[in-house]
C-alpha cells in the first residue's frame, strides 16, 4: 500500500477451458506428454486427497470426505509431522457469546449427513479441478506480483483499510451473494486481508470470506474460503487446504464449499461472520466462522512478520478484470450493485473490529477507503449504534460509467 500501501491479491492465470473432460483411463492413443502430465496429476491426487472415513455427496455436486483429523494435509508439513490438532484458545474479549445451537450455512449439510467425531470435511479434489490450473504445481495458489499496489493491474477493489499500527486479529460480518462472473479466467471475492511485512518478497498474509471462483472450483457458486503465505504467493501457502499449513479442528464446515442459501435483492439478507486472531498464549493464527465455530489455526511457525503481529487489516471486495473482450469485466463485486443504493441492495460488511495487544475486540480506528475504479465499483461507509462501523461496496463492472 504506499505511503498508504494498497495491497492487491492475484491468483494464478487459469490457461485450461472452464468445462474440462478428464482423459479417459484408456490411455494407449494419448500422447506421451499427456500421459505424463496425467500420471502427475493422479500422483498429487493421491497427496492430496486423504483416506475418508465416511464421504457425503453435496447437492451442488461436491463430493467431501470426511477425513481422520490427524491425517489431515497439514500434518504433511515437516514440523507438524506426528502432531495432533491442539485444544481452542481464549477467544478474544468481547466476541459475541457462544450460540450452541449454531448451524452451518453450507449446502453439503442439507444432506443431514456429517462428519464423525475426530474426522473433518474436506471437498475433494478432482482431475478436471486441477486441469485448470496452468501447472500442476501452482494449483490451488495464487501468482505473485512486482506491484506495490492495485493502481494498473487487472485486480480491482473496493476497500476498507487501517495500518500504521499493531493489529493482532480482525473482525467483521459480510453478507453472501451470488455475483455473476462472466469470464472464466476471473472470479469475485469478499474476505478479511490480515497483512504484515513489506510488498517485496516477504509479505506474510492471512485471508478470510467468500468467493465465487470459476477456474478453481469449476461453478459459480459462493464459497468460503481461507488463504495464506510468507512470501508474497512466490512459493509457500495455498487455498483453503490444498496444501499443509491451515490445521482444521471443526468437523461442521468445510473449508471450500458452497455457502447456502445467499442474499437476494430487495429480499432476505444472508451474512457470515469471520475472526481471525493472534492466540496470546502460544502466537497461532486461529479463524472463527459465525459465532463460536472454531475452523482451526495456521501455526505461527509459517510466519516470518505475522510470528510477532500485522501492520495492516483490510476488508472489502475484489475482481479480476480479464478485458477478454476488449473492455471492462461484466463480473460482478459483491451483489452487482453500487454501495450508495444500501440495505438490501448492495452487498455490506458490518461489526468491523481487530483485535488489539491484550486479546480485545475493538472498533476499528483511522479507517480508510480505496476503489481502484468507481465508476466500476465503490464503496460507502457508515457507522450507527447497531452495526458499528461498515459499509457498503460493489458494482457491476462493466455500465456506460465504466466502459
Amino acid at each position: 500500500m504506499a505511503k498508504c500501501v494498497i495491497f492487491v491479491l492475484l491468483v494464478s492465470c487459469i490457461l485450461y477451458p472452464l468445462h474440462v473432460v478428464s482423459i479417459p483411463r484408456n490411455e494407449t492413443f494419448r500422447p506421451q506428454y499427456e500421459l505424463q502430465k496425467l500420471r502427475r496429476i493422479r500422483a498429487y491426487l493421491r497427496r492430496i486427497n486423504k483416506p475418508a472415513v465416511k464421504t457425503i455427496q453435496s447437492p451442488d455436486g461436491d463430493v467431501l470426505d470426511c477425513v481422520a483429523s490427524h491425517l489431515q494435509p497439514a500434518f504433511d508439513h515437516p514440523e507438524l509431522k506426528g502432531h495432533k490438532p491442539l485444544d481452542p484458545p481464549e477467544r478474544p474479549k468481547g466476541s459475541d457469546p457462544i450460540d450452541e445451537a449454531v448451524i452451518s450455512i453450507q449446502r453439503w449439510t442439507e444432506t443431514g449427513e456429517s462428519c464423525p467425531e475426530g474426522t473433518i470435511p474436506i471437498r475433494r479434489t478432482l482431475e478436471d479441478d486441477v486441469l485448470r490450473a496452468d501447472k500442476i504445481a501452482r494449483f490451488g495458489r495464487k501468482v505473485h506480483t512486482a506491484k506495490r499496489d492495485s493502481t494498473g493491474s487487472d485486480h480491482e477493489h473496493a476497500i476498507a483499510f487501517a495500518n500504521g499500527e499493531q493489529f493482532y486479529g480482525a473482525k467483521a460480518s459480510m453478507n453472501v451473494w451470488t455475483p455473476q462472473i462472466s469470464d472464466a479466467y476471473e472470479f469475485s471475492l469478499s474476505q478479511i486481508w490480515v497483512i504484515s511485512g513489506s510488498f517485496g518478497n516477504d509479505l506474510n498474509t492471512i485471508e478470510a470470506g467468500w468467493q465465487a471462483n470459476p477456474a478453481l472450483y469449476g461453478d459459480q457458486y459462493p464459497r468460503f474460503f481461507t488463504y495464506w503465505t510468507t512470501d508474497a504467493y512466490q512459493a509457500t501457502g495455498c487455498y483453503n487446504l490444498l496444501c499443509s499449513g491451515f490445521v482444521q479442528t471443526n468437523r461442521q464446515i468445510a473449508i471450500g464449499a458452497a455457502i447456502s442459501p445467499t442474499s437476494s435483492y430487495n429480499g432476505r439478507q444472508f451474512d457470515i461472520s469471520v475472526t481471525v486472531w493472534k492466540d496470546p498464549d502460544h502466537g497461532h493464527w486461529w479463524l472463527e466462522f459465525g459465532s463460536g465455530l472454531l475452523i482451526g489455526y495456521w501455526p505461527a511457525f509459517l510466519f516470518t512478520h505475522l510470528r510477532s503481529h500485522a501492520n495492516m487489516v483490510q476488508f472489502g471486495g475484489e475482481i479480476v478484470n480479464s478485458r477478454s473482450q476488449g473492455y471492462h469485466t461484466a463480473t460482478q463485486m459483491g451483489s452487482g450493485h453500487f454501495g450508495n443504493e444500501g440495505y438490501k441492495k448492495a452487498a455490506y460488511f458490518r461489526n468491523l473490529q481487530v483485535v488489539d495487544w491484550d486479546n480485545n475486540l475493538i472498533p476499528l480506528s483511522n479507517i480508510r477507503l480505496l476503489a481502484d475504479h468507481p465508476n466500476c465499483y465503490d464503496i460507502r461507509q457508515g457507522k450507527n449504534n447497531v452495526w458499528g462501523d461498515y459499509f457498503y461496496y460493489g458494482g457491476p463492472g462493466q455500465n456506460v460509467k465504466c466502459p
